[in-house]
């Protein structure tokens, strides 16, 4: 089967091309623009993907050989409802289904039981975490998960798996197409005004998720939202020893999860996490105190900060760069107060995709206006002159953190071009 993924270069759909490859399938795809990722899934053999999203690119790709399923993100028909490639599918009886209707048949063909990672905040990391318990176990694992890992791809099979672990994403309510097996859902805050009108449409969504899952690990907070029974856990938080709190919770449903599903004594568990290394933009390490983290929702950025200032104490200076300007405006008043405490805060532009085009652009200078902590903060652009402010501070001994979306022209993209000093 040939499977033509839309949007190759995002998160969701990159890992899923790579998995078909693994698993067989002829793959090919697309993306707006070129980009780091775009390298790393050529570099892993996927190498039919074109930049530029035309009838007559994918005309080219399909005359080739016949595309039997074209698979899009959820970005692009937002974006555009008309769009080239969903336009010639429709033109050329080619099925074309967002992502959530191939992994369902990839998991029946495949005979994979899914464990889902599900959250506002929190999903990707714990993802990795479960990922890394069945290596460091082992155990053999397909998975699909939002970041690069040190231990593996960000998409793998293996043919003698039983269990399939995917970071199951609420946005556009893709994860109500799934049935797992296990549910672990790290915490819940409204997100996504632009899907979820309000916070209670957004709660009966994970209610739906939860009631479609057969097993659900979470903490007590996300029990009551979810109007489920909590479960008892035997580990407790001081049982790891993993830097930041967000990460010790997390690691605790992991830990519990897995010991439901396999009977591994929890000592083992823990001493197998405890040594977990973290994964990419998640307070990833890019240079001597320079670091890189994808949180963008105010309950991730507090949970990211907390992390830095049990690590530095005082000396924590942010560049930060919102993941959309919808979201500013729906976060307007806790931008207010988010960064108290920072010793330094640079606001860069923010990453546009799948925009509400009536609203305000809110420049670094506005954002700066709305903000009314900390004192000094200032708006910036991705240029030498933030370069050097980042330089001056991390030899100064601060640990900078880098808010940023990912993709191309991020300014997690922009950190990973630089020649920091040190």
């Amino acid at each position: 089967m040939h499977v033509f993924f839309s949007g190759i270069g995002g998160t969701g759909i990159g890992p899923l091309a790579l998995i078909a490859h693994q698993a067989g399938f002829e793959v090919s795809g697309s993306d707006k623009q070129d980009s780091d990722y775009i390298a790393y899934l050529r570099k892993k053999g996927l190498k039919n993907i074109s930049i530029g999203q035309s009838i007559d690119q994918i005309s080219k790709i399909n005359a080739d050989n016949s595309i039997d399923w074209i698979v899009y993100s959820s970005a692009i028909p937002k974006e555009n409802p008309n769009h080239p490639e969903l336009i010639f599918g429709l033109q050329n009886n080619i099925k074309s289904t967002k992502r959530d209707e191939f992994i369902n048949e990839f998991l029946k063909q495949k005979n994979l039981k899914m464990i889902a990672i599900a959250g506002t905040h929190g999903k990707t990391t714990t993802t990795a975490m479960m990922v890394w318990l069945f290596k460091q176990l082992k155990l053999p694992i397909s998975y699909s998960v939002g970041a690069k890992l040190s231990f593996g791809d960000m998409g793998e099979y293996d043919e003698k798996s039983e269990f399939f672990v995917y970071e199951a994403d609420e946005y556009d309510r893709n994860f109500l197409s799934f049935r797992p097996e296990t549910t672990i859902i790290p915490g819940i805050a409204y997100d996504h005004p632009d899907v979820y009108k309000t916070e209670q449409d957004y709660i009966e969504a994970f209610k739906q998720f939860a009631s479609q899952s057969d097993m659900v690990f979470a903490h007590k907070d996300s029990y009551d939202k979810l109007n489920l029974e909590t479960r008892e856990f035997i580990t407790d938080t001081a049982d790891f020893n993993l830097v930041g709190a967000v990460n010790r919770l997390n690691a605790q449903l992991v830990v519990e999860a897995m010991q439901a599903l396999s009977n591994i004594p929890h000592t083992t568990l823990i001493e197998k996490i405890n040594s977990f290394p973290g994964v990419s933009r998640r307070f990833e390490n890019i240079s001597n105190n320079i670091y890189s983290d994808y949180a963008h929702t105010p309950e991730k950025i507090l949970g990211a900060l907390q992390l830095a200032k049990e690590m530095s104490g005082d000396r924590v200076v942010v560049v930060y760069e919102g993941l959309h300007n919808t979201r500013q405006h729906f976060i307007k008043n806790e931008l207010k107060t988010l960064f108290r405490g920072v010793k330094k805060l640079y606001v860069v532009p923010s990453y546009l995709a799948r925009e509400d085009q009536s609203l305000e652009l809110l420049t670094p200078d506005i954002l700066c206006q709305i903000m009314e902590l900390p004192a000094n903060r200032e708006p910036s652009a991705l240029n030498e002159e933030l370069k050097n402010s980042i330089e001056e501070h991390a030899e100064q001994g601060d640990s900078v953190v880098c808010f940023s979306a990912g993709g191309g022209g991020s300014l997690d993209e922009w950190l990973r071009r630089q020649d920091f000093r040190g």
